[in-house]
């Protein structure tokens, strides 16, 4: 299992992996993401804040990164932290646990960054995935109503649960 950023080759295979995760999300829950900007994935892409996770040189599992939330975070963005968006694993790769990889790599990270949390939101209301955080091991800091100015389409009219885990 590798962790390597993202190169420009790789975008239509972040993005066949996000329609997955909303057909996905279809299946489990009321509300799905509703596409992203190619231009966002680049620009991520150049900043080496979009990961991959590789397995026998097969993508498994993508996730983007931002050092600065302040639309969700607000005074809180000010922190030093690394924030986590986007994590979707392949339905081949399913049950190999990687929010929890994510987390263990996440804190190297962090240390080697000089960064004090790692954060993620979910939708307010998706109690299944507030359990499932906490159970890897974020802090669930309750729920917020984030300004949606700048945010994608999916985060209109909606309230978000908040986590962290402090990096020690």
């Amino acid at each position: 299992m590798n962790f390597k950023p993202s190169t420009i080759e790789d975008i239509d295979s972040i993005f066949e992996f996000y329609d997955m995760a909303i057909a996905y999300q279809k299946t489990k829950f009321n509300k799905q993401w509703q596409g992203f900007d190619r231009a966002l994935v680049k620009k991520e892409i150049a900043e080496n804040r979009q990961w991959k996770i590789t397995i026998d040189g097969e993508i498994a599992c993508v996730f983007a990164i931002t050092f600065e939330d302040k639309s969700i975070w607000k005074e809180k963005n000010s922190d030093r932290a690394v924030y986590f968006h986007r994590i979707v694993t392949h339905p081949k790769f399913r049950g190999y646990h990687f929010v929890e990889k994510i987390i263990d790599w996440g804190l190297q990270f962090a240390k080697e960054n000089n960064l004090d949390f790692l954060r993620m939101d979910t939708w307010g209301d998706n109690e299944s995935l507030i359990e499932y955080y906490q159970k890897c091991g974020f802090n669930f800091l309750g729920i917020i109503i984030p300004d949606y100015d700048g945010l994608p389409k999916h985060y209109e009219g909606i309230t978000l649960s908040l986590f962290e885990i402090k990096v020690e």
